[in-house]
């Protein structure tokens, strides 16, 4: 049993078959990048692990349990998966004091993870004027918030600097040092070959590859090779010979 397990998931949306019988499991103590093309199903199977979206087939679990099972849920599973989510005229540690409250977490918390994502200084300045990175590491403040062994990230370096994502790359490694499951999706595949030590990638709702990155970058194939020709029968469209 993995902290994160996906079991025959599937899920339609009218006429479109946004996942189709996807089963993965996502281990502690490594980074693991969920990749495909648009539409292939990304953030339709995150929202179904987090219980945002019911499956219609299969199960998504957290620690053997579905999502909706889990007491104080933050304190199992941290998620960041939009960041512009807030009331715009709450504060940023208000922000995160609430969560803290619904979740029976000490308000000290909250000033430990505003202190590591670097926000420590605009901790008591409104929502609704952080840049989009500010408001990316107030999401990573909040996923992080319950100390949870499960973290799961959709393109966490959306609208950080360089020295943002540089960051970024060395949270991640560490929260998996530390023994946490990392879960992150990301269509920068320059920056999972720094980042992920596996890789999960589906393409129209389907499982292409549950490999190692070392395994699929082996003798010499670059990760982006590698990704586009799993990919290739998967993507919507294809750009023609200029």
């Amino acid at each position: 049993m993995g902290p994160i397990e996906c079991q025959g998931l599937r899920k339609r949306y009218g006429r479109t078959l946004a996942v189709d019988g996807l089963t993965f499991t996502v281990a502690a103590g490594r980074v693991t990048g969920f990749v495909g093309p648009n539409g292939a199903g990304k953030s339709t199977t995150m929202r179904m692990i987090l219980g945002l979206d019911r499956p219609d087939a299969g199960a998504a679990l957290v620690g053997g349990r579905r999502y909706h099972e889990l007491r104080a849920p933050l304190r199992h599973v941290g998620a960041l998966l939009d960041a512009g989510s807030p009331d715009p005229g709450r504060r940023a540690r208000d922000h995160l004091l609430w969560m803290a409250h619904a979740n029976g977490i000490p308000p000290a918390r909250v000033d430990e993870v505003l202190e590591l994502v670097g926000l420590a200084a605009v901790a008591r300045r409104r929502f609704g004027g952080f840049s989009l990175g500010m408001r990316q590491r107030l999401g990573i403040a909040a996923a992080l918030l319950g100390d949870p062994p499960v973290l799961m990230f959709d393109e966490p370096v959306n609208g950080l600097d360089p020295e943002g994502v540089r960051w970024i790359r060395g949270l991640l490694r560490g929260l998996a040092a530390q023994g946490r499951a990392v879960f992150v999706s990301s269509h920068l595949l320059a920056e999972l070959a720094g980042t992920a030590d596996h890789l999960v990638v589906i393409g129209r709702g389907r499982l292409l590859a549950d490999t190692s990155v070392a395994a699929l970058t082996a003798g010499g194939v670059s990760l982006e090779d590698a990704y586009v020709a799993l990919t290739s029968g998967s993507v919507e469209y294809t750009a023609g010979a200029a």
